[in-house]
């Protein structure tokens, strides 16, 4: 690579040390807008280390871990940079988990602190006893454990210099497993880092540019661009969630000059009725993984707006190809830090034209992460001979453009998240009712999927499908929860007695259909 190309960015200085220097630089330049209030880089360095001072008092230090529990909002932005400062290991929680799936995480990562959004409560208060925390810090919730606020008012801003140094564990971000429990990605200073600058090179950020933020800090593409707007003269322009009615006057309040999609948020754009202004906005490029190719020139076409296709995985910087060309379909070319091989079922590579398993290995150390957390099983499937074994599905052309081709993972893409089968699964297998389930999706008319699940009932036992959505609106993610319900008699299996999901049937005529039942889930 030529000088200058250095996957994590112009310097090799840690995220903490990196927040210092842009405050240093440029104090009164806006790092933010988030309801209606801005805050510039100097505010935030100050409020961070007034958060670094007071965490550390409480004891929480370089590889404490600390789950966090947060939506978009300034706060989380804060708790965000004070843990990297201060070298701890954050643990990044979906707001939108519960019951198990909730305390499968919070135990696994064996964090020593919790730091949690008051209005989650009701889900939370049952799950900590037995956890073992030292402390919890509530947001919003006074008179319960630590305060955030109390801790973000600390009178004292004098935070030493951070020493995290590049290969530190910064964070441990779970994500589904193919036939088991969520993995731990555990991710260093140096990977986020270089998650943030292969952003900006995917987004030809320039200046001034401005970011539209909709994707949960929880997720490693919405971390990234929080570190990504130190590194760059970028705003941006934060919402708590993704919104079809708000968008487009968003987008114009804002003067953002970038949005980013996942999976079918494109097709969610384009499913609005066509309006005089659809062109009139500052927008220049769309960035983000899953546009189907039939949404991607519709949108073009209609919005007047670039798109940027990319392919990656958390476990690999977040972004392994890039498309800076618009060819259509494509994810692009491999990043000059990687080195992508196509193969088949023995490892052996495949040329153009097939389609085979997307195996990633590094060119430049440090970028593919160093293992699941306590998970020495996954870590040795995942990396072999030093390569990341995917598990997708992908090829490439005879001009080294890729394509990614799906999955061979046991999961769901939904809504931008990845949702394992066995996860809901391990939940509906525990309905007093239910005597064996079976999950898979079911592509939708926004190009992703929705859950479709089999339900084998006991012996004598009847259920009724809205009951049955209502037992597990109590127990798992709105995500998780089943569009589509199919009783059946008895599973296809295999000789070691797994359910033969490829000869489950994909139809949904004539099936209960949540979409269509007129409940709406409580916190979708």
């Amino acid at each position: 690579m030529q000088q200058g190309s250095q996957p994590w960015g112009r310097s090799d200085l840690s995220i903490g040390a990196q927040l210092d220097r842009r405050a240093s630089d440029g104090p009164d330049f806006v790092y933010g807008r988030f309801e209606g209030r801005e805050f510039t880089v100097g505010q935030l360095a100050d409020a961070v280390n007034r958060l670094v001072v007071a965490l550390s008092k409480l004891g929480i230090g370089p590889g404490d871990r600390v789950s966090v529990m947060l939506a978009n909002h300034v706060d989380h932005i804060v708790v965000f940079f004070a843990l990297l400062k201060l070298g701890a290991c954050q643990v990044p929680i979906n707001v939108h988990l519960r019951g198990e799936g909730l305390r499968f995480l919070l135990s696994h990562s064996q964090s020593q602190m919790f730091i949690v959004d008051g209005r989650f409560a009701e889900d939370v208060d049952p799950l900590l006893p037995g956890l073992g925390f030292r402390n919890v810090i509530w947001r919003d919730r006074a008179g319960h454990g630590v305060d955030l606020a109390t801790l973000r008012a600390h009178p004292h801003a004098d935070a030493p210099p951070c020493s995290v140094r590049p290969d530190d564990v910064v964070a441990i971000s779970y994500t589904s497993g193919t036939t088991g429990l969520p993995k731990g990605v555990m991710v260093t200073d140096r990977m986020l880092r270089t998650c943030a600058h292969a952003a900006g090179r995917l987004t030809a950020l320039q200046a001034g540019d401005v970011l539209y933020v909709w994707e949960p800090f929880y997720h490693i593409g919405g971390s990234e661009v929080l570190v990504l707007a130190i590194q760059e003269w970028t705003t941006l322009a934060i919402v708590e969630r993704f919104s079809v009615s708000k968008f487009w006057s968003d987008v114009r309040a804002f003067g953002a000059t970038h949005i980013h999609f996942l999976g079918g948020v494109l097709a969610l754009l384009l499913k609005e009725p066509p309006r005089p202004d659809d062109r009139h906005h500052p927008v220049r490029i769309a960035w983000g993984g899953g546009c189907p190719v039939t949404v991607w020139t519709a949108f073009e076409e209609r919005f007047g707006i670039g798109i940027r296709e990319c392919y990656g995985m958390t476990e690999a910087s977040s972004f392994t190809t890039q498309n800076l060309d618009n060819k259509v379909g494509s994810v692009g070319k491999v990043l000059p830090w990687f080195e992508v091989a196509i193969v088949d079922d023995t490892g052996t590579p495949l040329g153009a034209g097939k389609r085979g398993e997307i195996w990633v290995r590094e060119r430049v150390p440090g970028l593919i992460m160093k293992g699941y957390f306590h998970n020495p099983e996954a870590t040795a499937a995942a990396l072999k001979d030093g390569w990341l074994r995917t598990g997708d599905v992908g090829w490439f052309d005879a001009d080294g453009d890729y394509y990614f081709a799906g999955r061979m993972k046991d999961s769901i893409r939904r809504r931008g998240e990845n949702i394992t089968a066995f996860e809901i699964e391990r939940i509906v297998n525990d309905h007093p009712d239910v005597a064996e389930s079976g999950v898979i999706g079911v592509a939708n008319e926004l190009a992703d999927e929705d859950v479709k699940i089999f339900l084998r009932l006991k012996p004598g036992a009847s259920l009724d499908p809205l009951d049955f959505v209502r037992w597990c609106e109590g127990r798992m993610a709105h995500f998780q929860v089943p569009r589509y319900i199919e009783f059946i008699e008895a599973f296809p299996k295999t000789a070691t007695e797994r359910i033969r999901k490829d000869r489950l049937s994909r139809e949904t005529a004539g099936l209960f259909d949540l979409d269509k039942s007129g409940y709406r889930l409580k916190r979708a």
